[in-house]
């Protein structure tokens, strides 16, 4: 038994030790090479429209277009799309009314010049880069100064910043500029996945490894639209990803590490650690009697541990960063099984192999600015990948799903683009406008494909041809997203409170809800209830716990990148909307404006037209009723309707 133990110590100890060989850099079959996603962007016709390669689809299929939709329609849906948030009755009016040739062009570029753009475009992207204020898993501790980086994307939006700059301000500011705290806060991207603590030690290897796969696999996700991730572990199974490649990558990470830049003063900084010290220092008594202590003064001295847990001050005000630390530099190997434990060959720092040469050469981990290195590929013109994935985002939103329905996998298990040419057209497009935004908004919000109907009238004929609506022959119907539907009804409410930025507002729930938190002291309601009615992007975003409005409505959970939104339909939400508190006690404020304005204001709120004829007899019957709370549960239905909850 003895000896068996033993073989079984040795054979363990010689699986963790690790392989000091070199991994070979690879090599890529010409038919893994042909993949459409990693074929150099066709060149395409600048003159051509985005309406041209539509059309000419459709033409092959023997489909013809929708025709244009209304104006109301039209306004609601820009808005919508640009803002999350309805247009006024005013707003509505004025464009329906306008004369102007350029009538739709104005709507559009004053909605891109609104502050409400940036807040909108912003919740996107936050859902790609898994954005969260809460570490996650069992101790969720909350990041106070992780609203920085929400703020920095939102304005980055609004300024219409390059997307190229934009990814390189993300991956590697720290390294550009590492006093510049706009480029400090963005290197905080590095830092958004879930991290889980370990008594504390955030250092020890299985927390660093856990750290640098979360690092790795958002660069696939986000920036390169592929499952990179996948190759952790082994070889990819579909994608000619080599194992190599995917530590390869990780090796640009290898000196990063943590980094919070305290920005508060020196008398507050002071004060902090008055308080601070005799906290840590007991607690640091207290662990080390510990080890003498019996179960029971173990269980008095644990008890203690969690007072002082709750006793400790908040941290300073800081920007959530990170910085190369070479000394603390940590060596990339392959890992059996994606374990710690298992190093296998050592790897240096190298894009993605299928988009290299064979006899490009990997650069050392300890090289200088690894993560700008890594960022001007992503960025490179010669990408194939950078331009395409973000185009295919952008389309996505606006016309329900993207050319490529699967945004985050561009490989062979997503989906094919069902125009390839104009997916190269518009990333093409893309770089030559100087990878900005707000051109590609314009050029898609202002084809005839985006200004259909949402429905045909070949409605039955071509739903048989084309059931997923594929080749564009109708606009995409769709409805409220968590953060639009939360922020609609405080808008037709007249509660919607626009103040912008800072930190995240944490409003009143169920006490329960707090009791399950590891921390409960980590959710403060913010006294000032107007703060609660602010944007939902401004509310504090927890992993552990999810607003309850929000998650029934399919808000993504946070842990990993979300390329589209679900969208469910089920009893809770209409539970939710008909007995929520929060819907219940806003309904009261909306009849008060329907009081005052009308039937026909209050479709204007809720819908962006006037009734029919027959909602507004069935309106005004049931407003005969001589109970007074006819009129607000007249405004909760219409909270509650499908004229509130879809945009055509």
């Amino acid at each position: 038994m003895r000896q068996l133990t033993a073989v079984l110590v040795v054979s363990i100890l010689a699986a963790a030790a690790p392989d000091e060989t070199v991994a070979p850099l690879g090599k890529y079959t010409s038919g893994e090479r042909r993949h459409w996603a990693f074929q150099p962007r066709r060149d395409t016709t600048p003159t051509a429209t985005i309406d041209s390669y539509i059309l000419d689809a459709l033409r092959k299929a023997n489909l013809t277009p929708a025709p244009e939709a209304d104006r109301a329609t039209l306004i609601r849906r820009a808005t919508y799309d640009l803002h999350g948030l309805p247009p006024t009755p005013a707003e509505t009016e004025a464009f329906v009314n306008d004369k102007s040739p350029k009538a739709y062009e104005n709507l559009i570029e004053r909605l891109l010049a609104s502050p409400r753009y940036g807040e909108q475009w912003a919740r996107h992207w936050l859902d790609v880069v898994r954005f969260a204020e809460s570490d996650g898993y069992e101790y969720d501790t909350h990041r106070p100064d992780a609203y920085r980086y929400r703020d920095y994307v939102i304005d980055s939006f609004q300024q219409d910043k390059p997307y190229d700059q934009f990814v390189k301000e993300q991956l590697a500011g720290d390294e550009a500029e590492p006093s510049t705290p706009t480029l400090l806060v963005a290197s905080g991207f590095n830092r958004l996945g879930p991290l889980r603590k370990n008594a504390g030690n955030q250092e020890v290897a299985s927390s660093r490894n856990e750290v640098l796969t979360e690092m790795t696999n958002i660069v696939g996700a986000a920036f390169l639209g592929v499952t990179v991730g996948c190759a952790r572990c082994h070889d990819h199974k579909f994608d000619p990803f080599r194992q190599s490649d995917y530590y390869r990558i990780q090796g640009y990470f290898s000196q990063t590490h943590s980094r919070d830049v305290i920005v508060a003063s020196p008398e507050q900084q002071a004060a902090h650690k008055a308080i601070l010290d005799p906290i840590e220092a007991e607690v640091k008594t207290l662990r080390a009697s510990m080890r003498k202590a019996t179960e029971e003064e173990k269980g008095k001295i644990q008890i203690r541990l969690e007072e002082l847990d709750e006793k400790m001050p908040p941290p300073l005000e800081a920007y959530y960063a990170v910085t190369n630390n070479t000394k603390e530099l940590t060596p990339i190997h392959l890992l059996g099984r994606g374990d710690y434990r298992s190093k296998g060959a050592k790897v240096g720092m190298r894009p993605l192999g299928i988009l290299l040469p064979e006899t490009e050469p990997e650069l050392p981990i300890d090289a200088n600015k690894p993560r700008t290195q890594l960022a001007n590929w992503i960025t490179d013109p010669s990408n194939p990948l950078t331009a395409r994935v973000m185009v295919n985002r952008v389309w996505g939103y606006h016309f329900g799903t993207g050319l490529v329905s699967t945004p985050n996998d561009f490989g062979r298990m997503g989906t094919r683009p069902t125009h390839p040419e104009l997916l190269d057209y518009l990333a093409n497009q893309f770089i030559a406008g100087g990878w900005k935004l707000k051109p590609l908004h314009r050029m898609m919000m202002l084809s005839s494909t985006y200004r259909q109907a949402s429905q045909s009238p070949n409605e039955k004929n071509y739903a048989a041809i084309d059931p997923a609506n594929k080749l564009l022959w109708k606009w995409n119907r769709r409805r409220l997203d968590a953060e639009e539907l939360r922020d609609s009804i405080l808008a037709v409410t007249g509660k919607l409170n626009l103040k912008a930025g800072g930190p995240s507002i944490m409003a009143a729930i169920d006490p329960e809800l707090i009791k399950d938190l590891k921390r409960p002291q980590y959710w403060v309601t913010n006294k000032d209830k107007s703060e609660h009615n602010r944007r939902t992007i401004y509310m504090i975003y927890k992993r552990n716990l999810i607003l309850p409005f929000m998650q029934v409505f399919d808000s993504p959970d946070t842990l990993l990148s979300c390329a589209r939104r679900d969208q469910s339909t089920h009893a809770p939400q209409a539970l939710e909307l008909m007995n929520g508190d929060f819907t219940n006690r806003l309904a009261h404020d909306l009849a008060s404006r329907i009081k005052s304005g009308g039937i026909d204001h209050a479709f204007q709120l809720i819908a962006s037209r006037a009734p029919n004829p027959k909602e507004r007899a069935l309106v005004m019957k049931y407003l005969d009723d001589p109970d007074p709370a006819a009129l607000t549960e007249f405004a909760l239905t219409l909270l509650n309707s499908n004229a509130f909850l879809y945009v055509n």
